[in-house]
């Protein structure tokens, strides 16, 4: 059996956006190989304007500093413990909350759903905000940095739209099976849900990997300080017990060097995170498009 060939036009738009799409990612992926470079060269390459996109004088010794430092490591564990919990608990609490609302007997849902999408237009103002989170007591505290971020009206507004979806034939089964709402809801929708999860769970760890406000509002105290915080020491000149003095030490590594370094040190996990995840993410970005 031949195989039908595609119109010459189809062809073409297909191998234009190949190509769109290919130097699109590399201009995408310029900057961060620019930065890899320059955490991986001397500091007399990087001052003379040598490295670009391939590292000049190969050396560690940016990534050996940064992976020494107490207080790198514990931002890091901090941020890992924060982005896993705040996650977790997102995923599962926001599921409770669409199941019901995804329900057309459920009668007070469309009021609810129109008070999330307020939410999307009009922000609380700061003050007030600033003061109430400090009332509640979270302060200088680390649930601070998952508390508030728990509930998203965009993220509920898709696990509603997806689990509307879902045929009922399935939860009626269940029910006449003897099954209550939540053993459907954790036995039956959730499973048949892996994609949406995955895509929402995703965008939920990078909201709380790249968390900056929050930390910068409510948190003093340093041993408190997620990676954002403890990266922005070092962007902005903060911390200055990481300069080398040695002579020795100035010819392995600089500010520029160890800055590269911990940039890539900081967006390197969610990086990693995403080939686990790409099977489902492609599928799950189109949820919020299928029509309720």
């Amino acid at each position: 059996m031949k195989r039908q060939r595609k119109p010459w036009g189809e062809c073409l738009f297909c191998y234009s956006n190949y190509i769109f799409m290919v130097l699109f990612g590399f201009i995408m992926l310029v900057p961060l190989l620019a930065v890899v470079s320059t955490s991986l060269s001397s500091p007399h390459a990087v001052s003379t304007g040598k490295v670009f996109l391939f590292p000049v004088d190969f050396t560690l010794a940016s990534w050996k500093y940064i992976l020494g430092l107490d207080k790198m490591w514990r931002s890091f564990l901090l941020t890992v413990a924060v982005t896993a919990t705040g996650t977790v608990l997102s995923l599962i609490l926001n599921s409770m909350m669409a199941y019901p609302l995804s329900k057309k007997e459920f009668a007070p849902g469309k009021y609810i759903m129109l008070a999330m999408s307020a939410t999307l237009i009009f922000n609380a103002p700061m003050i007030p905000y600033f003061l109430t989170v400090r009332k509640l007591g979270l302060f200088d505290n680390v649930l601070v940095l998952i508390l508030p971020s728990l509930f998203g009206a965009y993220f509920m507004i898709i696990m509603v739209t997806f689990m509307r979806q879902m045929p009922r034939e399935l939860e009626e089964s269940a029910i006449i099976d003897g099954a209550g709402y939540m053993q459907i809801l954790f036995r039956i929708v959730l499973p048949s849900s892996k994609a949406m999860l995955a895509t929402i769970g995703l965008f939920y760890a990078v909201s709380y990997w790249n968390q900056f406000k929050h930390p910068l509002l409510f948190i003093q105290n340093q041993k408190l300080y997620p990676l954002q915080l403890t990266i922005r020491a070092f962007l902005t000149g903060e911390e200055v017990q990481w300069t080398p003095l040695d002579p020795v030490q100035k010819k392995m590594y600089n500010p520029d060097t160890v800055r590269s370094a911990v940039v890539i040190f900081c967006v390197l996990p969610i990086i990693l995170t995403y080939p686990y995840l790409q099977r489902y993410f492609i599928k799950g970005v189109m949820i919020g498009s299928i029509k309720g």
